[in-house]
């Protein structure tokens, strides 16, 4: 297997995480590439271009991180980031939803200050989504909700923040949210997020 990522993409360090939470790092080759560039080594493996793109022995290219990590949850012998059975009552996989909203919020709202016409509209819409989804955070981290083992759902949300606190500094989103900063301050401190920290970028 191998993997190709850009090291500034936040899915693609959501796997990268994984790989070193799994310890299947070890066995999974790692390629960082270009992107929107013609000439990108990627474009043969993934012709749509995007990254996280993880290549089977096979041959067989898998697109989109939440399906990456789910191939990836089957290749190891420890705990189950996200499990798949309902066993936990489905907490986990609803976590992880909410935690992968969250991100889409942000990239939506960090890609219109970088490359669109700055939308008024658009940049609002996506400021009140985030906050909004920041302050469920902050009470569910309250109620007990992302804590514990480290599993899918704390992988998202903290390369999330980490990609907001490196990447989007025009958000202010640790005011009035101890929890969820205090959450960010933590992850951030793991090995597998220490070794894949993402380039900063002043926004």
């Amino acid at each position: 297997m191998k993997l190709f990522y850009a090291s500034g993409s936040p899915n693609a360090r959501i796997v990268r995480v994984v790989l070193r939470e799994t310890g299947l790092d070890r066995r999974v080759p790692e390629e960082e590439v270009t992107l929107r560039d013609p000439n990108s080594a990627l474009l043969a493996y993934n012709p749509g271009g995007k990254v996280p793109a993880l290549q089977l022995d096979d041959g067989t290219v898998l697109n989109e991180s939440l399906l990456v990590l789910c191939f990836l949850d089957t290749q190891h012998d420890g705990r189950r980031l996200l499990p798949m059975d309902g066993s936990d009552g489905w907490k986990t996989m609803a976590d992880t939803g909410r935690a992968y909203a969250f991100l889409d919020a942000v990239t939506a709202w960090n890609r219109e200050l970088r490359f669109g016409l700055k939308a008024p509209g658009v940049i609002a819409l996506e400021a009140e989504r985030a906050n909004r989804a920041a302050d469920g955070f902050e009470t569910a981290l309250g109620n007990g909700r992302y804590h514990g083992p480290i599993d899918a759902a704390q992988i998202v949300l903290g390369a999330a923040l980490e990609n907001i606190a490196r990447r989007h500094k025009v958000w202010d989103w640790r005011t009035d949210r101890p929890r969820l900063s205090a959450f960010l301050d933590e992850i951030a401190r793991r090995p597998s997020f220490t070794a894949t920290v993402q380039p900063e970028l002043e926004l």
